[in-house]
């Protein structure tokens, strides 16, 4: 069976909840996504099914591309993914997989690349403390010593230095799905997901 599906963020709002808690949440458009492509042990090795979501022009796709949905009898999409599962028996090919998968209650793990921060300091980076504001100090927001002096003589691999921050691949697990809108295809859960709005996620059953 399929658990996992592929979504784009609409952005964060806040629900009242059934017991009268005011909730930040975040709604994602899940789906809905259709299965283009079935893999077995037979033919391939493994088993697992491809999965495709997103609209596109068809005159963005190429010849290839194309005869790989005509083959699957669906139209054209934009994003395109593999999903490990243990059985192939009860896929069908061209099967669409909506929200309807989810209930209110269930925790689900949210995949995401983050928003990027370009270069960034320690203290906004690592979250360093930095060194005192005045009183004649010249260490303000530097990353003090790096490394010893003659032995090993280098920087260490893996020490905080600043650098590109953000633009990183993140999982957030085990959030709670708080509603779900099956004629629209929404996916209203608690918590904050990775990226911007619009970001592509995707959604699994935790």
């Amino acid at each position: 069976m399929v658990t996992t599906l592929l979504g784009r963020k609409l952005g964060m709002t806040q629900v009242w909840s059934e017991d009268d808690r005011l909730l930040p949440v975040t709604v994602i458009q899940a789906g809905p996504c259709v299965i283009s492509q079935i893999k077995t042990d037979k033919t391939d090795g493994y088993s697992a099914v491809q999965i495709a979501f997103g609209e596109i022009k068809e005159s963005k796709v190429n010849k290839p591309m194309k005869g790989h949905f005509d083959k699957a009898g669906i139209e054209p999409k934009r994003y395109l993914m593999e999903v490990r599962i243990d059985a192939t028996e009860k896929v069908k090919l061209g099967s669409v997989l909506d929200v309807g998968m989810f209930a209110p209650g269930d925790a689900v793990h949210v995949t995401g690349v983050s928003k990027g921060k370009g270069f960034a300091g320690v203290m906004k980076r690592h979250n360093f403390s930095g060194g005192p504001g005045g009183h004649g100090s010249h260490f303000h927001r530097a990353p003090g010593s790096i490394g010893m002096c003659a032995t090993p003589a280098r920087v260490l691999r893996g020490t905080r230095m600043p650098g590109h921050m953000g633009s990183e691949t993140v999982t957030v697990r085990n959030l709670q799905v708080v509603r779900i809108d099956s004629e629209q295809n929404l996916l209203i859960v608690k918590g904050a997901v990775p990226g911007g709005k619009g970001a592509l996620l995707t959604i699994r059953t935790a």
